[in-house]
């Protein structure tokens, strides 16, 4: 009988696969050691806590690892982008006082919005104004800014007598002054508070049209009410970057061919204090463009010639007839509208759009009255011409029912799915879905960004708002949120932002934002990079997020991880240092965050 092989035991088999398997895995662990950047986790002298573990690991190199195809930006062979000259120092490339010239001053047009051509936009980075300043924080600037970040004396001197602000020192102060406001801003709100119920909650959101240095929109703060305060660029010098630098919303705007830039049904109620708009001229164009941003039930307020003109006729340029006569086409024009004239005091009157329409379809049958808007879109609200006519109110079975339906007061309505959600395909599982994502992330970015809860900013803007979610779960801090939705996203959902009572405006971020340079603390960007991929630079958009944002301000970008390492690189070359950070989903998600912190 042959002996047995020993090589062919299985015992010997098994022992040399364990054998192999280890030399193997020691090979491995040597070849790593020696390559790697950083000395291994066992070479460390203490341990890490989870906390110090995750912050080891979440800047990360991803520079070799991914194949999504992106858009190639000209800048191999830039180090730094250079600062534009110091006259570019307030520069508004879509608001450009040297371009009104090139177009028709025929209904303010010349003010209107109008960019320049990718051609046409300086590569340059705008610069602050010399001795700039961290602005006050709020509350204190409500009240407070220093005029070397505003070094504009006209204002001062030409309203000096009504007080919009004063220049004392190197500050400049706020005294809640207006042309219309003979006894302070709180007085004059004292006296619409007689017709209009600011304390119900029932009023959030207000538009304020022609609005000088916005005391008015920060006086209604005292409210809990948000104002939407808009006014064009004029020979009064920046006043809009005077409401921003107060901490104040405001966006550069006005009432001439094309829409404003927000839904239909947004704004309880709506507000011109001798803001100078040709109310009757054009058909009544510019009431009904108010008619259609007004919600059924909000209220109008004017104040100002030729309200009350019997008592104020003296004191104006015009004469006595033609003011009788003004508010004679006025008065008319908003009983077209079917508006109910609740108080005329002093040179206040108030106005409230009815609950639905009603009353006015039967009355546009019998009596002579405005035509009703057909075919349009009553929520298009970015480059569409106005239309002389009334945005008609979802029909309603009742003459009690309010058109769209009611809304909770605040601060309820602020989580609670209001009812546009479902029109919009939103289903109240998806609503407080939302919500929930929402505060969870804010509680991350509370984590990688520690100033986000030590008051440091107040201005933010949410380049990709959604539904608001993002502005809903920063409500605990002092700040206001401008929720931005690109006009052309899958889901237009800025209805239901104002609906929650934030408010925000349309954008197509491959042109400049409505705002002057230095005007917001945190800028948020969702997804926004991986929207415009393929419809304009990169660049284009990083150089306008530079000029919006304040000295000392941060951004916080959030997209795919090739996206960020990519716009990682373009901020380099900006003086923007960031870091490229996991999001709250965790080392294993696609999504990264860039967050870059100029205080820091």
């Amino acid at each position: 009988m042959a002996k047995p092989n020993p090589l062919k035991h299985p015992l010997l088999k098994y022992f040399i696969s364990i054998l192999l398997v280890s030399l193997s895995y020691i090979l491995g662990m040597y070849t790593s050691s020696n390559n790697s950047t950083s000395p291994p986790l066992q070479e460390q002298k203490q341990p890490l806590n989870c906390h110090q573990l995750y912050f080891s690991l979440s800047v990360l190199d991803f520079e070799s690892h991914h194949t999504l195809s992106l858009p190639q930006e000209p800048l191999r062979n830039l180090q730094f982008f250079n600062f534009c000259p110091p006259n570019f120092t307030n520069y508004c490339p879509c608001h450009d006082p040297s371009r009104e010239t090139d177009f028709t001053a025929e209904r303010f047009f010349s003010r209107e919005r109008h960019c320049p051509e990718p051609y046409e936009k300086p590569m340059c980075l705008v610069p602050r104004p010399a001795g700039y300043k961290r602005p006050f924080s709020w509350p204190k600037s409500r009240d407070y800014a220093w005029f070397k970040n505003l070094p504009f004396k006209e204002l001062s001197e030409v309203k000096k007598t009504q007080n919009w602000v004063r220049l004392e020192g190197d500050l400049l102060v706020f005294p809640g002054g207006g042309t219309s406001f003979r006894k302070g801003v709180k007085g004059y709100v004292d006296e619409i508070k007689r017709f209009v119920p600011l304390k119900s909650g029932s009023i959030r959101t207000v538009l304020d049209v022609g609005c000088g240095v916005a005391s008015f929109g920060a006086h209604l703060m005292d409210y809990n009410i948000l104002t939407m305060s808009i006014a064009p660029s004029d020979k009064h010098e920046a006043q809009l970057q005077f409401a921003l630098e107060r901490g104040v919303p405001a966006m550069l705007g006005i009432l001439s061919i094309h829409r404003l830039p927000f839904p239909s049904r947004s704004f309880d109620m709506a507000h011109c204090a001798r803001c100078l708009v040709p109310w009757t001229k054009y058909d009544g164009l510019y009431l009904m463009e108010i008619d259609r941003v007004l919600r059924p039930g909000g209220y109008w307020i004017f104040s100002g010639p030729p309200i009350n003109w019997k008592a104020n006729y003296k004191g104006s340029e015009v004469g006595a007839q033609e003011l009788e006569q003004e508010q004679a086409r006025l008065e008319d024009l908003a009983v077209r509208l079917c508006w109910k004239k609740v108080a005329e005091k002093g040179a206040i009157a108030v106005w409230r759009k009815p609950n639905n329409h009603i009353h006015c379809i039967i009355k546009s049958r019998i009596w002579k009255s405005a035509r009703f808007c057909i075919n349009s879109d009553p929520d298009a609200g970015w480059y569409k011409k106005m239309e002389p006519c009334i945005t008609p109110l979802l029909n309603v079975t009742d003459i009690h029912d309010i058109s769209g339906g009611s809304l909770e007061k605040w601060s309820k309505r602020l989580n609670i799915a209001p009812p546009r959600t479902k029109s919009e395909g939103i289903s109240g599982a998806a609503f407080e879905g939302d919500n929930q994502l929402w505060k969870r992330t804010v509680r991350h970015y509370g984590i990688i960004l520690k100033s986000l809860s030590r008051g440091r900013y107040r201005n933010i803007m949410d380049m990709n708002a959604g539904i608001g979610g993002f502005a809903a779960a920063l409500t605990q801090y002092p700040v206001w949120v401008m929720n931005v939705v690109p006009y052309d996203a899958k889901q237009n959902n800025l209805s239901i932002v104002y609906d929650r009572g934030l408010i925000g405006t349309y954008m197509n971020w491959c042109e400049a934002f409505s705002t002057y340079p230095r005007t917001y603390d945190l800028i948020h960007a969702h997804g926004v990079f991986s929207m415009y991929m393929d419809k304009c630079s990169i660049l284009d958009i990083l150089l306008e997020m530079h000029r919006i944002l304040r000295p000392e301000g941060a951004v916080i970008i959030r997209d795919h991880v090739d996206i960020i390492v990519e716009v990682k690189g373009i901020a380099e070359k900006m003086k923007w240092n960031g870091r490229i950070l996991h999001s709250e989903n965790g080392a294993f998600h696609p999504e990264k965050i860039l967050l870059i912190d100029t205080c820091c």
